[in-house]
């Protein structure tokens, strides 16, 4: 296999499913020169996207905080997921719904009257991170989470993933898995691509999703781990409170729960009472006990 750009299968293209390699882009799309474009990173188990119907309220969320006008509904949208699910054969896999601005007349900044695109793909999936059954390793970037006046946070826009690659592939030359990102005040924001938790106490704390995605993922952990009485605590989190949590785990759609074992060179973890059940409950929820699993998707 030579990457994603030259596979086999199908990719759902502004209503039609189309060959892989034939899923093409003009070079002077907006998007391409003004990052204009949002996307929802989903994943199935057993055929059945998760959350499937609140990432795609969320990508329509998007659309207007980017002031794109998607011409696909809600129920488009949940039709071409499972299309593009039937048309590749797949059952667990990873999602990549994109939405973004085209080619126009003019070519500058200002684009109202571009056209507006949408593409699904999916793939097998396993891991986000590799070293997931071990635990995660996150660098402390140097970069951060900007103010949210400079750009809408709650819209899952590919122009705000570009200080996250800078900060991952600083980590990895460094041989950590991801980083760890402050906000532009100082105070922990997220992970690379994911959000962070901690535990002490018998209780559970998260950053404020303030100048972040509030993940869905996120919001799942918070839900299940308050069901079962479990106090979540979300508020500003110093870096120097490191030193003081017992537990670490990122929350995502790709990454789903993984335990952090250690925060720069400093800060060590393990996983304990708390990310187990938070991994037993979220297994739960996106899967099912086997046999239930087995009576809904036969």
């Amino acid at each position: 296999m030579d990457g994603f750009g030259n596979r086999d299968g199908k990719i759902w293209l502004d209503g039609d499913l189309v060959n892989w390699q034939d899923a093409k882009v003009h070079i002077l799309s907006h998007a391409m020169h003004y990052a204009s474009s949002v996307f929802e990173g989903e994943r199935a188990y057993c055929g059945v996207v998760f959350k499937s119907r609140e990432h795609a309220i969320r990508l329509i969320k998007s659309c207007s905080l980017l002031e794109m006008d998607l011409s696909f509904s809600l129920d488009d949208i949940e039709q071409a997921k499972q299309d593009v699910i039937q048309g590749n054969s797949l059952e667990d896999c990873y999602l990549r719904t994109i939405v973004w601005r085209g080619v126009g007349k003019n070519m500058g900044v200002s684009a109202p009257q571009n056209p507006i695109h949408m593409a699904i793909c999916a793939w097998r999936m396993g891991e986000y991170f590799p070293s997931k059954k071990n635990g995660a390793s996150l660098d402390i970037s140097k970069w951060r989470r900007p103010d949210p006046l400079s750009f809408p946070p709650q819209a899952k826009a590919s122009a705000l993933y570009a200080t996250a690659t800078l900060a991952k592939h600083a980590a990895e030359r460094q041989e950590f898995s991801g980083a760890l990102m402050m906000d532009y005040r100082g105070y922990i924001a997220e992970a690379t691509g994911a959000n962070i938790f901690f535990a002490k106490d018998g209780e559970v704390h998260t950053p404020i999703a303030k100048t972040f995605l509030n993940g869905i993922t996120r919001q799942t952990v918070i839900a299940l781990l308050s069901q079962q009485g479990i106090h979540v605590i979300e508020r500003d989190i110093r870096p120097e409170e490191l030193p003081t949590f017992d537990e670490c785990w990122l929350t995502g759609t790709a990454a789903e729960i993984t335990p952090v074992i250690q925060i720069g060179h400093d800060y060590f973890y393990e996983p304990k009472t708390m990310t187990n059940t938070v991994t037993d409950l979220y297994s739960d929820a996106v899967q099912g006990p086997k046999v239930e699993r087995n009576a809904m998707y036969s």
